[in-house]
């Protein structure tokens, strides 16, 4: 299990770094397909896995090419933490069903629209 582990961490830390994707969007789903977590807990884990800086060395890449805005990442990140408190204590009252029903709307969305924009 732990080697899996590592290994979730690092194909989603490799893709994440390439296309600068949410950790998330990829940690759920491998948590709950492969690791057999139900969705509540996949996200928790996702989160507790991301609170640590685990993007900072990709982060870092990108900032000293000039492709980062330092000062629009601060206030994304204070948003974040805000929105976050807010967003699983609501998540708490959701059943499994429909928090993951939710989670593959939002992906097909966003995906959807970024397929077919220019």
């Amino acid at each position: 299990m732990i080697w899996t582990t590592l290994l979730i961490g690092f194909v989603v830390g490799v893709f994440s770094g390439i296309v600068g994707l949410g950790g998330g969007i990829l940690f759920i789903p491998a948590l709950v397909w492969i690791m057999g977590m139900d969705q509540h807990k996949a996200q928790g884990t996702s989160l507790g896995a991301l609170l640590a800086p685990v993007g900072l060395l990709a982060f870092l890449e990108y900032y000293r090419k000039g492709n980062a805005d330092l000062r629009i990442a601060a206030l994304l990140a204070v948003g974040f933490f805000i929105g976050g408190y807010f967003g699983g204590a609501a998540a708490q009252n959701i059943s499994e069903l429909w928090l993951r029903r939710i989670f593959a709307i939002s992906l097909l969305a966003i995906g959807t629209r970024m397929l077919f924009e220019r």
